[in-house]
């Protein structure tokens, strides 16, 4: 189905199954569809399944504009409200996280259960001197700079260090990493290279206060996309009682690098 965003802009949702609700919120530049594992692990345990497209990705719109969090947050509501979905678990992969902070602050947390962050970019990945362990602005730029020059070369090496592919280390298969490409390639170029900005720019730290509600983090330790301490460490001593998942060698993918583990802790946290 497609839902009407605020602004006009359709969000294409996939609704499925019974129970308490999951809202699976992706990361970029990928579409709800990643989650094939957790979405099959959650359906099958009993749970009601949301996934939709961020506008600009996938099967969604791909406006012109409209790339910031307080859109993106804005574009959770309108799908929350118009699926009317109340006692929702929020999971956020990677940039999702970031919908779920913002989320939070803008609209309360009313219809919200539990918020559940993955490899997330929350609460703030750039470097500078309030962050001095986050990612240096230089990264960001070469990261658009490749995109305008090749898209489709980037993503394809992007998805490697994505899942911790190497010489030796073969953690998915080449058929995972060409759907992953696929996936990428639906995206809008526009989207793509907004949302850098928006993912690597965006401090979440004033949202931190707005997560009142049971709170999982779960980051691998050697991710090398979003590295773990101005992420994942930073968003566990800043949600006061949040509970805090440590992967040890898992890389940023590791919805596909270690599902198993992931739709357990998942279910587990959910109840």
């Amino acid at each position: 189905m497609h839902i009407e965003s605020r602004d006009g802009a359709h969000l294409h949702v996939k609704d499925a199954g019974k129970g308490k609700p999951v809202v699976l919120i992706h990361g970029w530049p990928l579409t709800g569809d990643m989650f094939e594992y957790q979405t099959l692990a959650l359906l099958e345990a009993g749970y009601r399944v949301i996934t939709y497209d961020r506008r600009g990705f996938g099967q969604s719109a791909h406006p012109a504009t409209g790339y910031d969090y307080d859109t993106f947050a804005d574009d959770l509501a309108a799908v929350l409200d118009k699926l009317d979905i109340r006692e929702a678990n929020l999971v956020g992969f990677s940039m999702g996280g970031g919908e779920i902070a913002r989320y939070l602050t803008r609209h309360g947390s009313d219809r919200i259960a539990k918020t559940v962050l993955v490899a997330s970019v929350v609460p703030y990945l750039l470097k500078d001197d309030s962050n001095p362990d986050g990612v240096d602005a230089s990264v960001f730029r070469d990261m658009k700079s490749e995109i305008r020059k090749d898209r489709f070369a980037f993503l394809q090496t992007f998805a490697k260090q994505f899942y911790g592919v190497g010489v030796i280390s073969r953690p998915v298969s080449s058929a995972l990493l060409d759907w992953t490409f696929t996936l990428a390639l639906m995206a809008s170029p526009k989207a793509t290279l907004d949302c850098v900005d928006a993912f690597g720019r965006t401090d979440f730290r004033p949202d931190l206060k707005s997560f009142t509600k049971p709170t999982l983090i779960i980051h691998g330790a050697s991710d090398a996309t979003v590295p773990i301490k101005p992420s994942g460490k930073a968003a566990a001593a800043g949600i006061p009682g949040s509970t805090y998942i440590e992967y040890d060698g898992e890389p940023h993918g590791l919805f596909a690098t270690d599902p198993e583990r992931l739709n357990r802790d998942l279910i587990q946290f959910i109840g």
